[in-house]
């Protein structure tokens, strides 16, 4: 299925982000924005709501944190304990101080590579993935905005032109 959508081309992501204030303030909903760097502030003026990928980094930092008390409790207590330096090998708690370093190691490991993983799904960036940037300038030095067209399109041209865009297209999106 295919709907009509306005592709608008900056120059300047300063620029681009007054348009997106000035359209979200006409009530056109922006389907999507193609830029070659992150533009701080962005976010807000399109609208869109926070990220919950906070809580999923601090619950995998506690899968790690129980992985490593897990296996240093196995390997160091129970299957194969040994008297490295006199230390007690007969309990963990007296053994916890010399194994703060590995739980945090752990779990900065865990963290951050299920943040990774989980973020690629999420953004559903596979391996081999083609590219769905509608203009290869968007990776160089061009953003581009894209609005949803109702029944106003020359209304929704003439206000793209005038907040700055330097080109502006109308075009199939392909869902």
């Amino acid at each position: 299925m295919a709907s009509k959508v306005i592709q608008a081309i900056y120059t300047d992501d300063d620029l681009l982000l007054k348009a997106v204030k000035e359209v979200k303030a006409k009530h056109h909903h922006i389907e999507e924005i193609y830029t070659p760097f992150p533009v701080h502030g962005l976010d807000k003026a399109m609208g869109l709501p926070g990220t919950r990928i906070a809580i999923c980094a601090f619950l995998y930092g506690l899968v790690g944190l129980s992985v490593a008390i897990t296996m240093m409790n196995f390997i160091m207590i129970e299957d194969w304990p040994q008297n490295i330096g006199g230390k007690p090998s007969f309990s963990y708690l007296e053994n916890m101080p010399a194994f703060v370093p590995i739980m945090f190691e752990l779990t900065v490991f865990f963290a951050a590579h299920l943040m990774v993983i989980t973020f690629y799904m999420r953004s559903k960036l596979w391996p081999f993935k083609n590219a769905e940037n509608p203009d290869l300038r968007t990776t160089d030095d061009h953003f581009l905005m894209e609005v949803t067209v109702g029944d106003n399109v020359n209304e929704l041209k003439n206000l793209l032109a005038e907040t700055g865009a330097v080109e502006v297209n109308l075009t199939d999106k392909k869902h």
